[in-house]
């Protein structure tokens, strides 16, 4: 649905895709009959229980909520942000997109959003306000929220990356390991799992992934950001 012009930019037939929701900014400009509105991520679900509390630690903690913007109509809107790389994802029903807030410009309007933490996704951190907690606890210690946008359905969206993008295949014997501030987003069946590489003594103001690393295993593709630059 979303085409890309060159590796700064797409453009979208906001009829053909049913709506589009963008973060406020990467409207570029457009033709047609266009309309815009705010809009906000309905957050709460996979977060385990505690729903709205749990998303409200998350935007607290870790600055991850970004504002959106929904366009609908009939026309052509292009879309970019800041002259960062883009890279668009098919996403078909069974599979799921989680994605940094920030690393995400642009989705279809049909696809299903929540709110989760890295740290319940991989199963090791607990679900629920605890689980959001230590996430946001952790995202403060490398640098990167780790309260993620969760997309699946039917659709497409578009992420950003400073510093081009590179695609890892996951499924393999080993799990892969990124940088959590490499890391955009992962696509599939992809369990991740923030883990402590040094004491977190020693890991106080440490931002790379030598403190801390993201395991990512299961079955699917992780973007990882050829840049360990904050959005």
């Amino acid at each position: 649905m979303f085409e890309k012009i060159n590796s700064k930019v797409v453009t979208v037939d906001i009829g053909a895709a049913g709506g589009v929701v963008a973060r406020t900014g990467g409207m570029l400009f457009y033709t047609g009959d266009v309309s815009f509105a705010p809009h906000e991520i309905p957050g709460g679900a996979g977060m385990g229980g505690g729903g709205g509390l749990v998303r409200m630690a998350g935007r607290m903690m870790t600055g991850e909520h970004q504002r959106t913007m929904l366009a609908q109509g009939t026309g052509q809107v292009h879309y970019g942000f800041a002259g960062l790389e883009v890279q668009v994802v098919p996403i078909q029903p069974g599979a799921t997109l989680q994605v940094e807030a920030s690393r995400l410009l642009a989705y279809t309007a049909g696809l299903q959003t929540s709110v989760v933490s890295v740290m319940s996704s991989g199963g090791g951190g607990g679900g629920g306000l605890m689980g959001a907690l230590r996430g946001a606890a952790s995202g403060a210690l490398t640098g990167q929220g780790m309260f993620t946008t969760q997309l699946s359905g039917h659709g497409s969206a578009v992420l950003l990356a400073h510093g081009g993008y590179l695609e890892l295949q996951i499924g393999g014997p080993n799990p892969v390991v990124v940088d959590p501030q490499a890391f955009i987003a992962s696509y599939g069946n992809v369990q991740t799992e923030l883990k402590t590489a040094v004491s977190w003594r020693d890991a106080v103001g440490k931002g790379s992934g030598e403190a801390m690393q993201l395991q990512c295993a299961g079955q699917g593709v992780v973007y990882v950001q050829a840049s360990e630059e904050k959005l």
